[in-house]
């Protein structure tokens, strides 16, 4: 008799938060928790893809939208500060004002993007496309630029193509400043301002849920909370559930991305001419 698979790929998004919950506790001689344990582990995972915010980029939380531009100036979300050339990312949709859209928000006046998008922490590329989505469209990258370059640009209210952005990050947003602030043609209805941003992984939410994590995450996932959860209930094996907890990490981090193509070249050297 040949061999039968199952024929599905799907254990991660199977792989219910309270079953999470009880493998880590598993892992600690624990078994048949009580509603506590279950609170306060619930507690610990929130905890744990807070703390993976520090852990470096992770790549399925980047992704990218699209926003038009308004000639001579961009709107800002409170609709107030005309001319400032800023967009701001909410964080959750309870923490955007009722006011005139910006990035990030549900789509609605000029400067909405295509989708509504929340959560984002940072901004990795910003571009500018002109033509947009036609077969002669082309992309300007723009240059990011850190607050001392930004203070120190003369005119901040130059007209013109955009060339650089700054971001600043908040508890509660994320805001892109443009320079120069958008001319004629860069704010026609076929330019568009591209922006590639970074997202944080979603909260636990309930116990049935899945995780907002990749099949690779699983491991340190769950060797993570258990990590967290010895502290409160088995302090003596700590230092060993951390150094599962780091290998794990480090074999699912190394693992994450796409690399591109690596090229080695060796140097012509000539020492006496």
């Amino acid at each position: 008799m040949a061999n039968v698979t199952s024929q599905t790929y799907q254990f991660d998004q199977d792989f219910s938060i309270d079953e999470i919950i009880s493998d880590a506790y598993e892992r600690l001689g624990l078994v048949g928790t009580s509603g506590h344990q279950l609170k306060t582990a619930r507690r610990s995972l929130n905890i744990l893809f807070q703390e993976w915010g520090n852990r470096g980029l992770h790549f399925w939380e980047v992704g990218n939208t699209n926003v038009t531009l308004t000639q001579g100036s961009t709107t800002n979300v409170d609709a107030t500060a005309q001319g400032s050339g800023t967009y701001t990312l909410y964080r959750n949709v309870s923490d955007a004002p009722n006011a005139t859209p910006g990035l990030g928000e549900p789509p609605q006046a000029i400067t909405a993007p295509e989708n509504s998008i929340y959560g984002i922490t940072d901004i990795l590329n910003v571009g500018f496309r002109q033509n947009y989505n036609t077969t002669s469209q082309s992309d300007i990258a723009l240059t990011k630029v850190d607050r001392s370059a930004y203070s120190g640009t003369a005119n901040k209210a130059t007209v013109g193509t955009p060339s650089q952005f700054w971001v600043q990050r908040f508890i509660d947003r994320v805001t892109i400043t443009i320079y120069p602030l958008p001319n004629a043609t860069a704010a026609a209805a076929t330019s568009k301002l591209m922006v590639y941003y970074v997202k944080r992984i979603q909260d636990v939410g309930a116990f049935s849920n899945a995780t907002d994590t990749p099949f690779r995450f699983v491991p340190c996932m769950v060797s993570g909370l258990s990590y967290l959860l010895s502290q409160k209930f088995a302090p003596e094996r700590t230092q060993e559930l951390k150094l599962f907890y780091e290998d794990d990490l480090a074999r699912a981090l190394s693992e994450d991305g796409s690399p591109s193509s690596t090229y080695i070249t060796p140097r012509t050297y000539y020492p006496n001419i």
